[in-house]
C-alpha cells in the first residue's frame, strides 16, 4: 500500500466519525496529502465507494503522472460538474462534507445548489489532524528541506553581511537555496539588522547592514512540497551589552526547549519552558509570539506551540523551537531549529550553527575568519 492511499484510508475513518458519505476536499496542501496533485485547481472527492481528483484539461498529463489511489477524472475548468458527478457516484444521497476553513460562501452556495438535495455539511480538520503526524515519506523531504536550508545559509554568509544591503542578502539566500536543490524558499526570507530587528517579520530593506549590531536571518526551503523553517541571529562587531545580553537569554531559552521537546509533553508546557527563562530575565514583554508550530507541506501547521494551545506533541511531529526577544529602536533576537518528535525525545533537524553569545565574534566589516 502506498503512503498516498494510506492516508486516504485514516481520512476515510474519520468522515465516518464525522457523519458524512463523502468528503470534497479542496485546501491545494490537503489535495495534495491524499493524492500527490500539485496543480493549481483540483478537488479530491474521497468516500468509501472510491476516490477521485477532478481537475482541468490544462493538468490531464500532469495529473495522471503525479495520482495516485485516485481516480483522476479531468473535467470543466470550474470543476463542479464533474464534482457533482462525483459525488453522486460515490457517496450516494447521503450528506457531503466540505473544508469549511476553505470554502468560501459563493463556492458552498453553488454546491448545494449543484448537489440538491443532497445536505453539504461543514466539517473542520479533518484532513488538518491526520497531517500532524508525519510519514516517513514526509520527513525524508522535510529532513532535505532542512539540509538544503543550512547550505544555503552558510553560503551567504561567507561572503559576509556588512555593507550589504538586507534585500540583496535576502534574494542572495533565495538563490542559494534553489542552488542547493530547493524548488524555491518556503517562504519569503527575512532579513533584518539592528532596530529593524525588532520586527518579527520584518521586510528586507536597502539600507546596507550596520557594524556593531545583530542580524536576524529567517528562512526555509521547499523540497517536494515540504517545508523546513530555520533562524539563526548573527552578530556583528561587538553589538551593543543590552542585544547581547538578550542574545544570551534567548539562546538559554532555545537551549531549555529544544531540550525539554517529547512525546507527552503539552506544547503550551513546553512554550512555558522558554519563556519562565525570558521572564526570569526581564524579557518577557519582549517575547511576543508563540514558541512555534508545526511544519509540514504548509509552513505554518498544527500544532502549535504557544501558550493556548491545548495539543500534546506525539512521535512524528516536525515542530519549530524559536524564542524570541525584540527591543524596539536596538535590535532583536530570535533562535529557530526545525525539530522531529521521536519515540524517545526530539531530533534537531536544523544544522547551521548557532552563533555564541556575541563578543566580538565577526570583525568589523568583514567575515567569520579573517
Amino acid at each position: 500500500m502506498s503512503g498516498l492511499v494510506a492516508r486516504g484510508d485514516r481520512v476515510l475513518d474519520a468522515i465516518a466519525q464525522e457523519g458524512v458519505t463523502a468528503l470534497l476536499v479542496t485546501e491545494p496542501a490537503n489535495v495534495r496529502y491524499l493524492t500527490g496533485y500539485v496543480g493549481s485547481n483540483g478537488i479530491a472527492v474521497l468516500s468509501p465507494a472510491g476516490r477521485r481528483l477532478i481537475t482541468d484539461g490544462r493538468y490531464s498529463v500532469s495529473a495522471r503522472e503525479q495520482v495516485d489511489g485516485a481516480e483522476v477524472v479531468i473535467g470543466e475548468r470550474d470543476l463542479m460538474g464533474e464534482v457533482a458527478s462525483a459525488v453522486h457516484d460515490l457517496g450516494g444521497e447521503g450528506p457531503v462534507g466540505v473544508e469549511a476553513e476553505h470554502v468560501t460562501l459563493a463556492r458552498a452556495a453553488t454546491l448545494e445548489r449543484r448537489l440538491a438535495p443532497i445536505e453539504v455539511v461543514p466539517t473542520s480538520g479533518i484532513v488538518a489532524r491526520q497531517r500532524i503526524v508525519k510519514d516517513a515519506g514526509e520527513i525524508v523531504a522535510i529532513e532535505r528541506a532542512a539540509r538544503v536550508a543550512d547550505a544555503a545559509l552558510m553560503r551567504v554568509l561567507a561572503d559576509g553581511l556588512v555593507g550589504r544591503t538586507e534585500r540583496r542578502v535576502a534574494l542572495a539566500i533565495e538563490e542559494a537555496l534553489v542552488d542547493e536543490g530547493a524548488e524555491g524558499a518556503s517562504f519569503e526570507v527575512i532579513v533584518a539588522s539592528g532596530p529593524r530587528g525588532a520586527r518579527p517579520h520584518a521586510v528586507p530593506g536597502n539600507d546596507p547592514i550596520p557594524d556593531d549590531t545583530l542580524v536576524v536571518i529567517d528562512l526555509g526551503a521547499r523540497v517536494d512540497g515540504y517545508c523546513s523553517d530555520m533562524t539563526r541571529t548573527i552578530p556583528l562587531g561587538v553589538p551593543d551589552p543590552a542585544l547581547a545580553r538578550a542574545y544570551e537569554v534567548c539562546l538559554e531559552a532555545q537551549r531549555a526547549a529544544v531540550e525539554a521537546t517529547r512525546p507527552g509533553v503539552r506544547a503550551s508546557d513546553l512554550d512555558g519552558v522558554a519563556r519562565s527563562v525570558i521572564e526570569d530575565a526581564g524579557f518577557g514583554d519582549a517575547f511576543v509570539h508563540g514558541l512555534g508550530h508545526g511544519v509540514g507541506l504548509d509552513i505554518h501547521e498544527r500544532p502549535g506551540v504557544r501558550r493556548t494551545s491545548d495539543e500534546t506533541l506525539v512521535a512524528g511531529m516536525v515542530v519549530t523551537i524559536e524564542p524570541g526577544i525584540y527591543l524596539e529602536g536596538l535590535g532583536g533576537v530570535r533562535i529557530e531549529d526545525l525539530l522531529l518528535v521521536t519515540d524517545d525525545g526530539a531530533r534537531v533537524l536544523s544544522g547551521a550553527p548557532i552563533p555564541s553569545v556575541p563578543t566580538g565574534a565577526v570583525p568589523a566589516g568583514g567575515k567569520e575568519g579573517e
